[in-house]
């Protein structure tokens, strides 16, 4: 019989979405990074002030003239959620003001959503609480190694994509999404103090202790009570304790079978269904910046969250890509400039967030930029089916393969593609000929019938053979060079007016380096010298 494996939920509570839609949450800790590590000190006086406005930032999103979510440096101005806008200039001049937009938290939303698909199919948007995204990894602890790794990676990802949250993780959905919320629980006039990091986790994998972490939170988390509030505040009612010890029945009559539903399903008691997220069959992703910028650092930052949302995508498509493009638009209006295009090839089909990430890092530090960036975009052009993992025990040669196509991606990013060639010999008994490569971005040719060589060659030739100085009748290179080996003649080319006829030695100086040379025969086009004419044309290993 099949082992049956419990579930285990992660539960995603993004409590600042509606400020981080206008100002990434990372933003405000590169800057203060900045400052921190004296980057800043070669800037001018009005760019310096403008990093100082942007790392110190003062946004407040206000709904129906109403403050609805406001960054933590505004309450200590004394701002509170749901005072009139009209009160924020009063209290602090510097506050930038933003009015809510539904659209930009969705797609934010659909995006953190997108990117969670790497660790697990089973992704969801909770029915009751829109900023809470439900994940099941029971079947992905194993791959992640465990579920304290697992959180640490997920939480990563969640920096990379410009989101704070709260988790919570518990053995059903709803139990989780009531823990998540509990941490982001918090006296409104408390300061959070910048020296103690604040709890974001809150962890419960056994069913036997979850009553003892459900029963202290207060009623108002629970979505189904919040038509019976005023009710439930009037009998003294404030905790899930309380709720759950009032009489069934009577419970049922007063208020409906979905509260009693909603309560057995975030104790464990009842079994809830899942409607799972699905995806395009093409990827897009398109990110806004949030000022002009010029630095293909600052800009790496915002891709980040690009390929995680294509590695997610990746995973449920079950696809690897090929060739990647990323898109820098410009300027619009009457000093529109066009987009710049780079384009990311790979050597092996590849779907690994770090993979591509670090490849991506290598061409923007050597991408130089015509003009500032207002938005980044990220397409595939070319994918294939992913290929599945080898269980076997040993390494094999797909494992060794995997590894040498991505040394030869690092090396394209940093040297150039013409830079990093392979081997595609000719069919010709001319050695310049015969030694040919290309990059290795090219299809190697077809083999051709390979010649047999009774004498070693080198594989080191040189671009142009350097002619050698003649002392005494005997070639010379640094010292009198002593041949070890006897002639071997080529005369090849006439069928093109390109004949060479030579004699091939292997030779080797005082240091005993080894070279190979060859003299010139008589009846060569070329004047001959009154000594015979030498020259070197590859070195031995």
């Amino acid at each position: 019989m099949p082992i049956s494996i419990p579930p285990l939920w992660i539960a995603i509570y993004l409590p600042q979405l509606a400020l981080e839609v206008f100002h990434p949450h990372w933003w405000s800790d590169s800057l203060h990074n900045c400052f921190n590590n004296g980057l800043s000190d070669g800037l001018s006086e009005g760019q310096s002030d403008y990093l100082h406005q942007q790392a110190n930032h003062h946004l407040v999103v206000c709904e129906q003239q109403r403050i609805y979510a406001l960054s933590d440096s505004l309450r200590a101005c004394g701002l509170l959620p749901g005072m009139r806008q009209n009160s924020i200039a009063l209290l602090c001049e510097q506050a930038e003001v933003k009015q809510r937009d539904p659209e930009l938290e969705r797609t934010l939303r659909q995006q953190v959503a997108v990117s969670l698909l790497q660790y697990s199919p089973q992704v969801r948007f909770c029915e009751d609480h829109a900023d809470i995204i439900l994940i099941e990894v029971a079947a992905s602890l194993r791959l992640f190694g465990g579920i304290r790794q697992l959180y640490r990676r997920i939480r990563q990802d969640l920096h990379h994509l410009g989101v704070s949250a709260t988790i919570g993780i518990a053995r059903n959905a709803s139990a989780a999404s009531l823990l998540a919320q509990k941490i982001a629980q918090k006296p409104a006039t408390k300061i959070v103090s910048k020296q103690r990091r604040p709890r974001q986790l809150q962890l419960c994998l056994s069913n036997k202790r979850l009553a003892q972490h459900l029963d202290v939170l207060p009623c108002y988390l629970l979505p189904a009570t919040h038509r019976y509030l005023d009710w439930l505040q009037g009998i003294a009612c404030t905790d899930l304790s309380a709720l759950r010890h009032l009489p069934r029945a009577g419970l049922q009559r007063r208020c409906g079978k979905a509260l009693l539903n909603a309560l057995d399903i975030a104790y464990g008691e009842q079994v809830a269904l899942h409607q799972w997220i699905t995806v395009p069959d093409s990827f897009h992703a398109r990110c806004e910046l949030p000022d002009r910028i010029d630095k293909t650092d600052t800009i790496f930052h915002f891709t980040r969250g690009l390929v995680l949302q294509l590695c997610g995508w990746l995973n449920q498509q079950q696809k690897a890509i090929k060739q990647l493009t990323l898109i820098l638009e410009h300027e619009r209006g009457r000093q529109a400039v066009a987009p710049s295009l780079l384009q990311i090839p790979f050597a092996k089909a590849c779907w690994q967030e770090e993979h591509i990430t670090r490849l991506l890092k290598e061409k923007l530090a050597q991408w130089q930029l015509s003009s500032a960036a207002i938005a980044v975009r990220l397409e595939v052009n070319e994918m294939e089916a992913r290929q599945a993992f080898s269980t076997s025990l040993f390494p094999d040669q797909g494992s060794q393969s995997e590894s040498e196509s991505r040394l030869l991606e690092l090396l394209i990013a940093r040297l150039g593609a013409e830079q990093v060639l392979q081997a595609a010999p000719h069919a010709d008994h001319r050695p310049e000929v015969a030694n040919r490569w290309i990059s290795v971005l090219e299809k190697s040719p077809k083999k051709q019938h390979a010649f047999a060589f009774n004498n070693p060659r080198p594989s080191w030739l040189l671009k142009a053979p350097l002619a050698l100085s003649v002392r005494q009748h005997s070639p010379y290179y640094g010292s009198r060079l002593k041949l070890l080996s006897p002639a071997e003649r080529i005369e090849a080319g006439w069928w093109n007016g390109q004949l060479v006829t030579r004699d091939y030695f292997i030779a080797e100086c005082s240091k005993y380096y080894r070279y190979w040379i060859y003299r010139e025969r008589i009846g060569q086009e070329r004047l001959m010298q009154e000594d015979e004419a030498w020259f070197l044309h590859g070195v031995f290993g």
